[in-house]
């Protein structure tokens, strides 16, 4: 991990970041504010829109952690400056989903519907169209918060191999497997 912390993240127009006395570094852009506590022994600076992560020693926890504060900081910056989104897709038939007042209302073929409340901070969108399965869009500056809530969402129908059904990301490819064969 010891490249990537040893990578600059460049700010683009409209970032700042700032690091107070308890390693704590706070990001603020056009689409939000993020904060992130960074352990103390990593050293984190701000030069002239360039953001610099060090650690102390090549031991291997502190190139781990070197490593995964540098990819933190820039998931922050590139979120606070674009955005994320997320696209579930869900496949079967009858399966339906609605939004309103961030409750995300799901019909997955069970007996009742499912209703599930989504973080403030994750915008959530459901398109239906007649002849297409219906899509669910997920939009945040917090990458890992957008990915808890698909996930969260996803694990209420995995899908299936057979038939193919149940709710996936827009564009994975799923493994099929074949059916039975007719005995003769």
């Amino acid at each position: 991990m010891s490249r990537i912390g040893n990578q600059p993240i460049n700010l683009p127009a409209g970032v700042t970041v700032e690091v107070s006395a308890e390693n704590v570094v706070t990001v603020k852009g056009p689409k939000g504010e993020l904060t992130q506590e960074v352990n103390p022994e990593i050293k984190v600076s701000v030069n002239e829109g360039v953001v610099k992560v060090e650690r102390p020693t090549e031991q291997k926890r502190h190139k781990a952690l070197h490593g995964l504060y540098r990819s933190l900081l820039n998931n922050m910056v590139e979120g606070v400056s674009n955005g994320y989104t997320k696209e579930l897709e869900l496949v079967g038939v009858g399966y339906k989903a609605a939004v309103s007042n961030n409750v995300l209302e799901l019909n997955l073929g069970y007996s009742h519907n499912i209703y599930m409340s989504v973080p403030a901070e994750v915008q959530t969108a459901a398109k239906m169209e007649k002849g297409k399965n219906p899509i669910v869009t997920l939009a945040s500056t917090d990458k890992e918060l957008i990915g808890q809530v698909a996930a969260k969402i996803r694990s209420l129908r995995k899908i299936e191999p057979y038939k193919g059904k149940g709710i996936r990301f827009v564009g994975e490819q799923i493994r099929r497997k074949a059916g039975k064969t007719a005995a003769k």
